[in-house]
């Protein structure tokens, strides 16, 4: 199932395909709500059939979610919508320690501590909050671009581990990192993680796992019988006190293992200090001989020890003659009986272990060939069939485990072969107009089809709905042919809710609306607060494009301007201006005149100016540019437009 391109629990848009596993499939995501990236895990799809497990799943995810610990990558989130259950967590930039190890090999022990130090911590703290992982392995491991490990999972694994599909078959990578109880199937706690956590310090040191072989159940059981080759003999620069902590932490007995996270930490951070000392205790020094029950040559032992004991009492030539043929029975039962005893055993468990058989090549040969290549029943054969228009009916076309020259496995080993069910003709229907998913359906299972879908951006055809087929409505095709189906991506473009910004200040709205295309008018309302929406365009709650614009309107109530206006009385008012006098007489011939001067239509001045004046000032008010007139008795003699936004404190010279 891709969801790239969906958007899932109503806030997590799907942006790309990051890493697949075998448990889940990754996918970078946007977080609509908070407005950041995240990584959701969405798990595939041959474990949402199972209740028990999704149960499991959500109980366990939900646990590991209370965890904070800068080493451990947080899970935000846990849900599911229809068919698709999921957990969001922390996107981390970085690589996982196993591409790390696969790049480099071997890597260097004081960084290798370092990243072991991290996850000990990690660990420390989920074993404290009663959390074990189960699955510590380095691809759960993501080291980030500055060095820091952040370990990923938790929860996860024991949800895996403990439900009804089988183990080996779903966790095959992780089974190089089992504990010996785990791979026993037994009861698993922290010093399981303990000891998959030596393993990796193992692998980061040397470049390989301790144990391997060609399948699943053969490297359990070496986790289980083997001793591990010491570290440091694969690589002699490993320092004394580092080997010394591999090996206490893969101890195939709990009992001689690391008790702690919070123990193995303390050790990893000394070895640090003082890699070549020798401060790595072993449990075995502190833990009491345990009773041993007696074997079967033990009991013939002891009886003829009890003898020897009976025979101490007596006296004479008989307790000397008894005492010598009871040592004589002792060494016979001590050389006899373990002999027999090993040769049984061996014998035993020959007889109960499968044959290691080689691996035949069937592909192209038909199923009867293919049994007739082998013992009966050496081999289980799970068929498999399918159209197919090269490979000739009956024949096989594949095999699982693959054919390589020299592989061999063991006797009743199930091999999957995939049989060809020849050609079939089919006749192509048409799908144009359908949702995809209705389609795929039909194509699959009606007319056994395979399907390849391709996005397109439609701004006429709905998203999800097949807009065009590659294989034109009834033309004859074979079965299992790939028809490719061109689907709708709708517009292409973002959709985006409108919010309510009325009453926020121009700044704010302008924030909120950052995805739309923000146009500003200014009407002034002296009801309403300055500086405030008053109105937007579309309404609250509409879902628009992208980019699509919208019109606030903000409440700007413009403050009074002032102004002076300086008036020279001769250059505006001429003759009229100057008072003449008779020179017999000294008397005046014209009187003083009336002088008044009006703003927008206020009068800011009127007087009769003074014999001896020249000039006269008056102040002007107004939110903008203001009409200004002078009238001399009455009469209109000049009219000017006084703009008082200009500059600060603006003057107006009539001259």
């Amino acid at each position: 199932m891709n969801l790239v391109g969906k958007v899932i629990g109503n806030r997590y848009e799907i942006l790309e395909k990051i890493g697949e596993g075998g448990m889940a499939t990754v996918y970078k995501a946007r977080d609509n709500t908070l407005k950041r990236y995240v990584a959701v895990k969405v798990l595939r799809d041959e474990f949402i059939t199972d209740d028990e497990f999704i149960k499991r799943f959500n109980s366990e995810a939900q646990a590991a979610a209370s965890l904070t610990h800068p080493n451990i990558v947080s899970i935000y989130d846990v849900g599911h919508e229809e068919t698709v259950h999921y957990i969001v967590m922390e996107l981390v930039q970085g690589k996982t320690l196993k591409e790390i190890i696969n790049e480099d090999g071997v890597l260097p022990w004081k960084w290798s501590v370092n990243i072991a130090i991290q996850v000990t911590s990690a660990l420390e703290t989920a074993h404290k909050n009663n959390i074990v992982h189960r699955d510590i392995k380095p691809h759960n491991i993501i080291i980030t671009e500055d060095g820091i490990a952040k370990v990923t999972d938790f929860g996860i694994a024991k949800a895996v581990s403990n439900s009804t599909i089988t183990a080996f078959g779903t966790t095959i990578g992780s089974v190089h990192y089992f504990s010996p109880e785990h791979a026993r199937g037994g009861y698993t706690d922290a010093k399981s993680d303990i000891y998959s956590l030596g393993v990796v310090m193992y692998e980061m040191l040397t470049g390989r796992v301790p144990f391997d072989a060609d399948t699943p159940v053969s490297i359990a059981l070496k986790h289980m019988q083997e001793k591990a080759v010491e570290p440091i003999k694969l690589n002699p620069s490993i320092p004394y006190a580092i080997n010394k902590i591999i090996i206490k932490a893969m101890e195939k007995d709990i009992s001689l293992r690391y008790q702690s996270a919070t123990e193995l930490l303390k050790d990893l951070s000394l070895a640090l200090k003082n890699p070549e000392g020798n401060f790595v205790k072993s449990n075995a020094e502190n833990m009491q001989y345990t009773q041993r029950i007696p074997s079967i040559g033990d009991e013939i032992t002891m009886e003829a020890r009890e003898e020897k004991m009976k025979d101490k009492k007596k006296t004479g030539k008989n307790q000397k003659a008894k005492k010598i043929g009871i040592t004589v029975a002792i060494i016979c039962a001590i050389i006899i009986i373990p002999i027999a005893g090993f040769f049984g055993t061996q014998a035993l468990l020959s007889s109960g272990q499968p044959k290691n058989i080689d691996l035949p090549d069937f592909v192209g040969k038909t199923v009867d060939e293919a049994k007739a290549m082998v013992e009966e029943d050496s081999i289980i054969f799970e068929i498999e069939e399918t159209y197919d228009g090269e490979i000739e009916e009956g024949k096989i076309i594949s095999q699982e485990p693959p054919y390589v020259e020299g592989t061999q496995v063991k006797e009743k080993t199930v091999v999957k072969l995939l049989v060809s069910k020849g050609t079939k003709m089919v006749t192509m229907k048409k799908v144009v107009g359908m949702k995809f998913e209705d389609a795929e359906k039909m194509l699959t299972e009606e007319l056994e089809l395979e399907v390849e879908k391709v996005g397109e951006t439609s701004k006429t055809v709905e998203e999800g709905v097949i807009i065009k087929q590659e294989i034109e409505e009834g033309i004859e095709i074979k079965a299992g042919t790939v028809v490719k189906l061109t689907v709708s991506k709708g517009t292409g473009i973002k959709q985006v809710s409108v919010p309510y910004v009325i009453g926020e200040t121009e700044a704010d709205a302008k924030k909120k609306l950052s995805d739309l295309d923000v146009t500003v008018v200014y009407e002034e309302d002296t009801t309403k607060v300055d500086g405030k929406v008053l109105k937007q365009s579309i309404e609250t709650g509409t879902t628009v494009d992208e980019k699509t614009k919208i019109t606030i309107t903000v409440n700007r109530i413009e403050k009074l301007k002032t102004g002076t206006i300086k008036l020279n009385l001769k250059s505006v008012l001429g003759d009229k201006a100057t008072i003449t006098k008779d020179p017999e007489t000294g008397e005046e011939i014209n009187p003083t005149i009336a002088l008044r001067i009006e703003v927008n239509g206020d009068t800011v001045y009127k007087d009769n100016p003074r014999k001896d004046a020249t000039a006269i000032t008056a102040t002007a008010q107004g939110k903008g540019t203001v009409n200004v007139k002078i009238f001399a008795d009455d009469v209109k003699i000049k009219e000017v437009q006084f703009d008082l936004t200009k500059e600060e404190n603006p003057v107006l010279t009539l001259d």
